[in-house]
């Protein structure tokens, strides 16, 4: 007889490893993803824009999986060891700075059409208008496809049991390969899967909803 308790226990357990791992991992991404397309902008260099352009494709272009073994694995030969759970949130986070640095290009390009000639009228420098018009302008129109990043991140940290980080779908194998019961123990899983995904798709459309109203 399963003892339900001790596996709704150990499933959110790795529950909470998943959200830790994609909360951090988005925080990651969007601090490199927003830092690279400001210095694309503010700098305006070909030679600059070439290399982010680089930088992206060739991560866009690299399974999720295969970079997270590469970074936990290929570390470790050159001395830099990073427990699982640190290793994937580096991972899936540079892995999503490639896809986040061209949503916050395009939201800078897209009110920079609108606000640059306003903001000269003022008298305002390209630093200055950067500063205070268009990074608070862009963050409108970044959220809606950082919100929906968000979720398919969440789904991505099963990846991460290929590295041995406790999350969700690690926890749901070792139960599986302990009880035998992998209808129930997938099934309860998928659950917790859509109560996270249900939960941030509701905040994010409350931060979006609160933020048009400003």
């Amino acid at each position: 007889m399963v003892d339900l308790g001790f596996v709704l226990s150990v499933l959110l357990d790795g529950a909470t490893i998943s959200v830790i791992i994609a909360s951090s991992a988005l925080a990651l991404a969007i601090a490199l993803g927003f830092v690279l397309a400001s210095a694309s902008f503010l700098l305006r260099s070909r030679l600059l824009d070439t290399l982010i352009a680089i930088y992206a494709e060739t991560l866009r272009n690299i399974p999720s999986l295969i970079w997270l073994l590469l970074v936990y694995f290929g570390l470790a030969h050159v001395g830099i060891r990073l427990p699982p759970v640190p290793a994937a949130t580096v991972g899936l986070g540079v892995i999503g700075s490639a896809a986040l640095v061209e949503v916050f290009a395009t939201a800078f390009r897209s009110v920079a059409a609108k606000q640059s000639e306003p903001a000269r009228a003022l008298g305002l420098s390209h630093m200055l208008a950067f500063r205070l018009v268009i990074v608070p302008n862009s963050w409108r129109v970044s959220l809606p496809p950082v919100g929906n990043y968000a979720l398919a991140l969440v789904k991505d940290t099963t990846l991460a049991a290929a590295i041995a980080a406790p999350e969700l779908m690690f926890q749901a194998r070792m139960l599986v390969n302990r009880t035998f019961e992998t209808g129930l123990i997938y099934g309860l899983a998928t659950c917790i899967y859509l109560g996270v995904a249900l939960i941030l798709f509701r905040l994010a459309r409350l931060v979006e909803r609160a933020t048009s109203q400003r």
